[in-house]
């Protein structure tokens, strides 16, 4: 154990204070013998009777010395006021400014290092006459540098005259600074919790108020712990507070609310709930070397999402149209390079210009999230015309020397065909989410716009590294085979999995406006396939119908755009692809959540879209399975579902809150422990674990 000093110093003070009171008793105002001396002061050396008049304490602590908060945490004392008043003349309570933090050798120290003022307001009666009005005051507290201590106290007084009602009375232009320095009334009551040793205190604060280098000084002693570390997330409107606790015998609490230098709340909290949730600030300290390093594991984390985008079924389909590219260039380094590189231009320019709408649709209020182009149905029908065309020109229904439409860009030969492929790639890639992308989307949200964009860049990177690879590795790009007559067997081939792109294209589409709307739409499609059909009949003819053929196509597809269904359509398609699940669930709700876990209800949320093949997988492999269901219901555990096919702002911002950009996240809350994060990649066995245990789960599937 090593001795403090500085604690030893601070039992001497207290001794001092019982035992020799005379010793100081002869200062007087404005002693400078002090190490911190106090001067009274008033607002006005003139006030009215029925009227107030706001007193200062100002200290003017001497070079390396402090003083205290009235509360001064570990160790210390804080200011007491003895006063002497004429009859008719009320003290009300200090109001002290926001004070700074002291922490040595583990001991923290609510202080004062420059120069401040401890406001006190008197009220007069209306009965208090003209003339003189004596004010003095004891006051003592507790002087200190790092090392020593030392107990002081004065008697201050200060003469005040009471005028008529019509008097002039001038005011201190000094009190203006004193009470800014002051904590302003929040205006709104927080909330607070303590469990688990741990303090939690939830405050009301519009997501709009700067914050910086965030602290709570708390008024009551042996609630918290004064040395424990401080932890702040904002979740939307409210900050919330994690801490050390000490106890819990308060039913409500007082306190200061830091939010930048010398600016605070004055905030008063009750005991409820509050649950560490948003997304966590970082400290002043450390801020810039946090978000550096947030940076540079979000980019590798894109760049190895990206690549493995890859080899998701979502990006595959449009890889075919690079493959054809590859195949038609053969070994010629000059062209393969040329690809490489226009691919990659394509596909970090769309990635990049996808996080730029992102972010200004988030900067205008809109809660939006990745893949949020794929929420909107006429997106999809576009998406889902072009890739049918891709598929027919690839299985050599038509070719495209002349018609003026979007798949014309992607069989351009050369780099601008190797640029548009890049392009649709990356606009195609958006529904999946992949390892590793995940943390990485997230950090954009609280990442500088700038920074965001690097990692969004740094996704498209990803996503065409393979090529960049074959183009500027030798030994790879030796073994592509050379052009023959087998390229036209192997671009056919390559419209099969245009076709099953299609195919998944035409479900998600199903799902978002329903079966009924779903055939209109085919209609619509089948008429886009037939003037392609028509436009390949008049090419073996001879005969040039391009301008026609653009024409039909527009209109065949605004066509198809018009004849979608409205919102309330395409909600209730919603509710109906919830209730037909295999696992029971209702739809999610925060506040729904809220009260299932103050009831002590296990709580399994997840939250999928349909087109995020991710989330598909998941839920075929191990969310809507007999086993899962079985051990959901033998546990109680109430399912509750994010869809985020369509747009949900609500979804929205709870994804942010749990630093996530996009689907899937699946959380499970057990009854009063926090919600556990789940791993993007699910099995039966995840699931069963969080109600069963391992064992359990183990024993139930060998009897199955």
């Amino acid at each position: 154990m090593t001795f403090d000093f500085r604690i030893f110093s601070i039992m001497l003070a207290f001794i001092a204070f019982a035992l020799a009171p005379a010793a100081v008793a002869q200062n007087r105002l404005g002693n400078t013998e002090l190490n911190v001396p106090a001067t009274l002061v008033a607002e006005s050396p003139k006030v009215r009777a029925g009227q107030s008049v706001t007193l200062a304490f100002v200290m003017e602590p001497k070079p390396t010395w402090h003083g205290y908060w009235e509360n001064p945490g570990d160790a210390g004392i804080g200011m007491s006021f003895d006063w002497t008043l004429p009859a008719g003349v009320t003290a009300g309570k200090p109001q002290f400014p926001v004070p700074d933090t002291l922490l040595i050798s583990g001991i923290m120290n609510y202080v004062y290092k420059g120069d401040y003022a401890i406001l006190v307001t008197l009220d007069l009666a209306d009965n208090v006459r003209p003339g003189s009005l004596p004010i003095s005051v004891k006051s003592e507290w507790l002087s200190c540098t790092d090392e020593i201590c030392v107990p002081e106290q004065d008697e201050l007084s200060i003469t005040l005259q009471v005028v008529g009602k019509d008097a002039p009375v001038s005011l201190d232009k000094r009190f203006n600074d004193f009470r800014a320095a002051m904590a302003r009334p929040l205006g709104s009551e927080a909330t607070f919790a303590v469990s688990d040793d741990r303090f939690r205190l939830s405050v009301p604060l519009p997501a709009s108020v700067e914050i910086d280098d965030p602290y709570f000084f708390i008024k009551q002693d042996g609630i918290v712990d004064y040395g424990a570390p401080q932890k702040f997330s904002r979740d939307g409107d409210r900050l919330i507070l994690e801490t050390g606790a000490r106890g819990d015998e308060l039913d409500s609490i007082t306190g200061i609310l830091k939010i930048g230098d010398h600016i605070g709340f004055l905030l008063t909290a009750t005991k409820g709930e509050v649950a560490m949730t948003g997304l966590p600030l970082a400290n002043d300290g450390a801020k810039q070397e946090g978000s550096a390093s947030l940076l540079f594991l979000a980019l590798g984390g894109a760049l190895l999402g990206g690549l493995l985008l890859n080899l998701m079924p979502c990006v595959f389909p449009i890889l075919s149209l690079k493959a054809m590219s590859l195949a038609k260039a053969g070994g010629s380094e000059a062209v393969v390079r040329r690809d490489a590189l226009a691919y990659t231009a394509g596909v970090v320019l769309v990635a990049t210009a996808l996080g730029a709408i992102l972010l200004g649709l988030r900067a205008s209020g809109a809660a939006v999230g990745w893949a949020f182009q794929l929420q909107d149905p006429r997106i999809i029908f576009v998406l889902l015309a072009l890739v049918t065309a891709i598929g027919l020109n690839l299985a050599g229904l038509f070719e495209l020397p002349n018609l003026n439409f979007g798949n014309k860009l992607t069989r351009k030969d050369g780099a601008a065909g190797s640029f548009w492929t890049g392009a649709l790639a990356a606009f195609v890639a958006t529904p999946c989410t992949g390892p590793f992308m995940a943390a990485a989307l997230g950090a954009t949200i609280v990442l500088p716009p700038i920074a965001a964009l690097v990692i969004f860049a740094g996704l498209g990177v990803g996503l065409a590294l393979p090529f960049l690879l074959i183009a500027f590795v030798p030994a790879i790009r030796s073994r592509l085979p050379k052009p023959g007559p087998w390229l036209d067997g192997f671009r056919k081939a390559m419209a099969v999995p245009m076709f099953l792109t299609a195919i998944g294209l035409i479900w998600l589409l199903g799902r978002q406006i329903g079966t009924d709307a779903l055939g209109l739409s085919l209609i619509f499609l089948l008429t886009v396939a037939l003037i392609l059909w028509w436009f390949g009949g008049g090419q073996i003819k001879g005969l040039s119908r391009g301008a026609l053929t653009s024409a039909a196509m527009v209109v065949a597809i605004l066509g198809g755009i018009l004849a979608l269904p409205g919102e309330d359509a395409m909600n209730s398609q919603k509710l109906a692809n919830v209730s037909a699940a295999t696992l029971p669930s209702e739809t999610f709700s925060e506040t729904r959540l809220s009260e299932l876990r103050a009831s002590g209800q296990p709580v399994f949320a997840y939250f999928t879209a349909d087109w995020c093949l991710t989330c598909k997988a998941n839920e075929a492999a191990a969310i809507q399975r007999t086993e899962t269901a079985d051990a959901f219901a033998a546990a109680k555990v109430t399912v509750m579902v994010g869809d985020w096919t369509r747009p949900d702002p609500d979804i929205s911002k709870f994804l942010e809150k749990h630093g996530r950009a996009g689907v899937p996240l699946y959380l499970y809350y057990a009854p009063g422990k926090e919600p556990v994060i789940l791993p993007q990649i699910l099995t039966v066995a995840t699931l069963t674990d969080l109600v069963n245990g391992p064992v359990q789960s183990a024993m139930i599937a060998k009897t199955r």
